[in-house]
């Protein structure tokens, strides 16, 4: 095996074990009180959160390390599981918990991403530089938000919120962002406040709707299919881990950006499944949806804002930068390795072939990351031979 399989094989590891993030719930619900919002699609929500409130960071804050942090922060969760703070719990015990976690996930990669990655949790979880604190921030407000704009929201769940505000850790907020403290104070007293946080928060609530975006691809273990704002989560963490197996040298920043953002038009346009046999015709109606959606959804936040959100997607959509063309191809690697754990997933849906795969994926994941879809291939090639329809 080369050392680039090697790595690969270890990237891998890591990334499949991290798909386990998505069955670990939360106590907050998602904002049409339909269920509990999972720790994959929270860490998504709150990179959203770190870039549309980038302009109240402290000068000396790195908005793309936070974003980061935050993609990592909950993935110990996998072992430790995640703990309500109104729960009577022994901190040290779970604190203890997340730590070994930590050791174990992080290991999985290979030696020196390893040691980055796990230096960042750290860094998050003692939160002594701006970077952490400015994440730890974040963390803090999205939950407050998930249940003061959720119209059927249990009254103990409002009653965590304000003893959150009025004496817990978000107490902090009010000196270290006081725009999201005097807003939630606003809306706890029952007021609809007009400042300068409604706009973004309009959107950040409406994004919340691609939590209810099903996608054909379901979880490694088959157990139900995967959701769009979970998908892209896992997708930033795939962007970054395989980073160095880009076909050029890219912008991370943007390139999470560009897959944070890049199916938010599926609240209004749904998701389409790859391997669907779409006419052209559907295929124009469902892009011209996706452009109303974009100005729709974009159009929320205040115009400078609106106006790089929509250039960003419209450059992932054009697919000719090199940022574009890696994220494009990350967005096609992560369903395959999804439907091999799955033992075949929508592969066996659509009676997808080896053919086709290649024809529909391959050729776009070897023009943004060649090495990663030679491994990929190699390692899916087996499942074809063998479920091959006679």
């Amino acid at each position: 095996m080369t050392d680039v399989s090697t790595r690969l094989e270890s990237q891998f590891r890591f990334l499949l074990e991290a798909d386990k993030l998505r069955s670990v719930d939360r106590q907050n619900l998602i904002l049409d009180g339909s269920r509990c919002e999972n720790s994959a699609e929270h860490s998504w929500h709150l990179a959203l959160y770190a870039l549309v409130f980038a302009p109240f960071s402290p000068a000396d804050v790195s908005v793309e390390r936070v974003v980061q942090m935050l993609l990592l922060h909950d993935l110990v969760e996998i072992d430790a599981g995640d703990h309500p703070i109104d729960n009577d719990v022994d901190w040290e015990a779970v604190a203890s918990a997340e730590a070994a976690a930590a050791t174990r996930l992080f290991a999985l990669l290979p030696a020196d991403q390893s040691a980055f990655l796990h230096g960042l949790w750290r860094e998050f979880e003692a939160s002594q530089t701006p970077d952490a604190q400015w994440a730890k921030r974040i963390d803090h407000c999205q939950p407050i938000f998930q249940t003061m704009c959720n119209a059927d929201v249990p009254d103990a769940h409002i009653d965590v919120v304000r003893g959150n505000l009025f004496g817990g850790r978000a107490a902090a907020l009010e000196e270290a962002f006081p725009e999201v403290f005097h807003h939630a104070v606003a809306l706890l007293d029952g007021r609809q406040p007009l400042d300068t946080i409604t706009a973004p928060l309009a959107f950040l609530n409406e994004v919340d709707a691609l939590k209810t975006v099903l996608r054909a691809t379901t979880l490694g273990d088959g157990s139900r299919r995967e959701n769009s704002a979970e998908h892209s989560w896992h997708i930033m963490l795939y962007a970054w881990v395989l980073a160095q197996h880009s076909h050029a040298p890219i912008d991370m920043a943007k390139v999470l950006q560009m897959l944070m953002l890049h199916d938010i038009v599926e609240i209004d346009a749904g998701d389409v499944p790859i391997h669907s046999t779409l006419s052209e015709a559907d295929h124009a109606a469902i892009a011209a949806t996706e452009q109303a959606a974009a100005h729709r959804i974009f159009g929320l936040l205040p115009d400078a804002q609106a106006l790089a959100f929509r250039t960003i997607w419209e450059e992932f959509e054009a697919a000719e930068s090199a940022e574009a063309v890696y994220a494009k191809a990350i967005d096609r690697v992560q369903p395959v390795l999804l439907n091999l754990m799955s033992g075949g997933g929508s592969w066996r849906d659509y009676n997808v072939t080896l053919e086709q795969l290649e024809a529909r994926v391959g050729h776009k994941v070897t023009r943004g990351a060649p090495a990663v879809w030679d491994y990929v291939q190699a390692t899916v090639a087996p499942w074809f031979a063998e479920n091959a329809k006679t």
